[in-house]
């Protein structure tokens, strides 16, 4: 089902109407502006009718108390442009029997769309058939917010999971819906599988240009309350327009704070996400490849890495989560029946994935204070196709190993590393306050241009050596004068000075941040 509401009358639209048409409308300026939306129509003589409007009005008039004072035509224009008018409609008759060539030019340097009526026209009939359709329209605004809400209510008073309420907004936006935290993480989806895909296919890419603005159909809402944000759900491609989509992200973004109000948190979201991804894999319903966009845009690195399918009987996946974030190893936990939890590992692949793995359970069973805790995990995988089968390995160890006798000895699968800041930082990483630092101190460099790529890496190596340019320069091969200029670019895009310590320290704690939420 696709809701949408009658779109805005458009400049355009309104000179295709029959009745004006019989009136022989030409536009004689402002041809580029016909797509502009007309919030009402007025009929004015008055010559200083700008003081009347208050934006988006189609003035009519037949220029009556103009005829014969060019600076009073040219001011007439002036002062519709100053009050944001959508047009000007002029009726040639008596008083202008030709297009005025000054309030032509006028408008046209104002970029205010201008039109004539060739013929004789009663000005009551495009009045009426207008206001008309935007009073129908302001009804079914009313309509649709009211019915849209009362079915999200309904879900949520029935205790309804977050995805149907995603599918209910999805149903009347025809497009996909997603919901993120601040650092962009996907926490949930909803809309046709396919056209899913394609949209988290690049999700880091394209929601950080897109993201932020409603163009091309991409129209967001916030999530939050009391004064701090925590995420936000997006309709991503929206095609109808785009009053009806925000009415409908709105909507759905009350719906959603209202849901976490009652009992939801945006961590169960991010366990969901998590449950819904290894469940998948598990099941092998979804083809692993089909199910690679959605990992990625989950948080989970995917490119060149080693995956290690672990499985933890009696597992707690609050507990196993809090581990793997201390340890600052990416992966993903969600619990797949009453006995088992799936934690799925994904390492560069110059780690050491044996002992990765190893240094995880001894932690775990040191923090659970549980000398029996048994992580079981299949072989290190270099491809994302045989994760399902790695999975469903690590879960059968995990069963067969709950059967070991008491007082046998069991092995985990070595030494704890110092984690200090960059583990502290990693640790927080999915507080929205810890997101929206790395994004407010970084912005000037993620949405930077193209070419603005290879200095994050150099500002990234700058820090972590103490702010030693001639260390810097030689590990990113360049001459001094030309990280001098690199660095000289940061501090540019930052609006920040490196020399200072404390906002080195600053942008130096953001940037681990910003690694820790992709997983680097």
């Amino acid at each position: 089902m696709t809701t949408t509401l009658e779109p805005a009358l458009s400049v355009r639209q309104v000179l295709g109407l029959e009745r004006v048409l019989a009136g022989e409308p030409e536009v004689v300026a402002g041809a580029g502006q016909l797509d502009r939306a007309v919030r009402w129509v007025h009929v004015a003589e008055a010559a200083d009718v700008g003081v009347m409007l208050s934006g988006g009005e189609m003035v009519l008039t037949t220029g009556v108390l103009l005829a014969g004072d060019e600076e009073a035509q040219a001011e007439y224009i002036r002062s519709l442009h100053r009050a944001e008018a959508a047009a000007v409609v002029l009726g040639l008759g008596r008083a202008f029997p030709s297009p005025p060539d000054v309030m032509r030019r006028a408008a046209e340097r104002c970029g205010l769309p201008m039109v004539v009526l060739h013929r004789p026209f009663p000005f009551a009939e495009l009045t009426e058939e207008v206001q008309s359709r935007l009073v129908r329209r302001k009804f079914a605004a009313v309509s649709l917010s009211e019915a849209v809400r009362t079915a999200l209510t309904g879900l949520i008073t029935s205790g309804a999971p977050l995805q149907l309420l995603l599918d209910e907004v999805a149903s009347h936006s025809a497009c996909p819906v997603v919901v993120t935290n601040l650092a962009h993480r996907v926490l949930a989806t909803s809309g046709e599988r396919s056209a899913v895909d394609d949209v988290l296919r690049d999700w880091e890419r394209i929601s950080r240009q897109a993201g932020g603005s409603e163009g091309d159909g991409w129209i967001r809402a916030e999530l939050g309350g009391r004064g701090e944000r925590w995420g936000r759900i997006v309709l991503c491609g929206y095609r109808g327009d785009t009053a009806t989509g925000r009415l409908l992200a709105d909507r759905g973004a009350e719906a959603l704070v209202l849901h976490r109000m009652l009992g939801g948190s945006v961590h169960t979201w991010e366990e969901q996400s998590a449950q819904s991804l290894l469940t998948d894999l598990v099941s092998g319903v979804v083809p692993a490849r089909q199910l690679l966009p959605r990992a990625r845009a989950a948080g989970l690195p995917v490119n060149r890495r080693t995956f290690v399918p672990l499985a933890v009987r009696d597992g707690d996946p609050a507990e196993l989560d809090r581990v793997l974030r201390l340890l600052g190893l990416p992966g993903l936990v969600a619990q797949l029946a009453d006995d088992a939890t799936a934690v799925l590992l994904s390492l560069a692949r110059d780690q050491d994935a044996e002992a990765l793995a190893a240094h995880f359970a001894l932690r775990l069973r040191t923090e659970t204070g549980e000398g029996r805790t048994v992580v079981a995990a299949a072989e290190a995988l270099g491809n994302w196709d045989d994760v399902p089968t790695g999975l469903r390995e690590a879960l059968h160890v995990a069963a067969a190993v709950a059967d070991t006798p008491a007082g046998q000895e069991l092995p985990v699968l070595v030494h704890l590393r110092d984690v200090r800041l960059r583990g502290l930082v990693r640790l927080l990483r999915d507080d929205p306050h810890v997101q929206a630092f790395a994004e407010r101190e970084l912005d000037g460099l993620l949405c930077g241009a193209e070419g603005d790529a290879e200095l994050l890496p150099v500002l990234r190596t700058y820090l972590a050596t103490g702010r030693n340019k001639s260390r810097t320069a030689q590990l990113h091969h360049v001459s001094r004068p030309a990280l001098y200029r690199r660095l000289e670019a940061i501090q540019t895009r930052l609006g920040l000075d490196l020399d200072d310590f404390e906002q080195a320290a600053s942008v130096h704690i953001a940037l681990l941040a910003h690694d820790a939420q992709q997983g680097r």
